[in-house]
């Protein structure tokens, strides 16, 4: 519980943002939180936590650093300093916000704060100046779908990406597509994305996909008892793979087949459980992708890998 005097003293004697960035790094350090929702320090955290909670530039503290705050302004960051060290919950939860690649999202504790290497990637790939080398030609995709959608950041990404593409978004939980439904809405997608609740490809059909995406649970068991207090704040739901992490992931490289064309593939998150598949499925060609913080933590695997064969005329 949240003492209002103490918080009240912090507001009336603290006056900059940089007197709140200093505080709360002393604050999260003394606590000894932990980080791992978009940001890795004390420090990056506690930019995160006073730039959102101001509605300024999450990349922007600089500039800011010496302006005054407003009585209000104070006693907001005050309390969610107080409130981040207390409950240990994760910043974003705090503010309602999280960011990939700069891409604003509405986020609560009814899903994971999304955090996914796929976004870095499709940015990468599609913003380059050669284009992607693997994924498909953004033009030509006409047919998306994520599964495990979670808050729906990927799937309102690959509207973004794929103006021609009708977007499918299955989530098992009602509560996440809650939220994703929110983020549609925020980013004016929702003629092009549909949600859909159930388990992986269960609630769609025999549809078949040009492209599949997903970021499904995947922390094995031994790793989600050492969960610190801000990680089990979110829906244990959101990162339950089974014993060794990968249970989720195999179900989906075998129901792949059946909703991929021809031409198409997946991209898929699956952490640290590379050597596991590539020992499970020695036949299947992962290609796994390199990003700022990892060389193997996504694969993209084509159709045709997956034994996806074009039908002959």
């Amino acid at each position: 519980m949240i003492n209002a005097l103490d918080t009240d003293n912090i507001a009336a004697e603290l006056v900059t943002l940089r007197d709140y960035w200093r505080y709360a790094i002393s604050r999260f350090n003394a606590a000894n939180l932990s980080f791992g929702h978009g940001t890795t320090t004390a420090g990056d955290d506690a930019a995160f936590l006073i730039l959102d909670s101001l509605d300024l530039p999450i990349d922007a503290l600089d500039p800011f650093l010496d302006a005054r705050l407003l009585p209000s302004e104070r006693k907001l960051l005050a309390e969610r300093i107080e409130t981040r060290v207390t409950t240990r919950k994760p910043s974003s939860y705090l503010t309602g916000r999280a960011y990939i690649q700069g891409v604003r999202f509405h986020v609560d504790e009814r899903v994971i704060v999304p955090r996914s290497h796929i976004g870095e990637i499709l940015f990468t790939e599609y913003l380059g100046e050669n284009g992607s080398s693997f994924l498909p030609d953004p033009l030509s995709v006409e047919s998306a779908v994520d599964i495990c959608t979670g808050s729906g950041c990927l799937a309102v990404l690959a509207a973004k990406f794929f103006p021609n593409a009708e977007v499918d978004a299955v989530d098992l939980s009602f509560d996440a597509l809650q939220v994703a439904a929110l983020n549609l809405a925020e980013h004016n997608v929702e003629d092009q994305v549909t949600l859909h609740q159930g388990d992986l490809f269960a609630p769609l059909g025999k549809k078949k996909y040009d492209l599949i995406i997903t970021n499904p649970p995947y922390v094995d068991h031994e790793a989600m008892a050492a969960f610190p207090e801000e990680f089990q704040a979110e829906p244990a739901m959101a990162f339950d793979g089974g014993e060794d992490g990968l249970d989720i992931v195999r179900s989906l490289l075998a129901e792949a087949p059946k909703h991929l064309n021809p031409d198409g593939g997946m991209i898929c998150e699956i952490g640290s459980g590379r050597e596991i598949l590539e020992e499970e499925f020695p036949d299947l060609d992962f290609l796994w992708l390199e990003t700022a913080e990892s060389q193997d933590a996504v694969f993209w695997i084509t159709a045709e890998s997956l034994g996806v064969r074009a039908k002959k005329k």
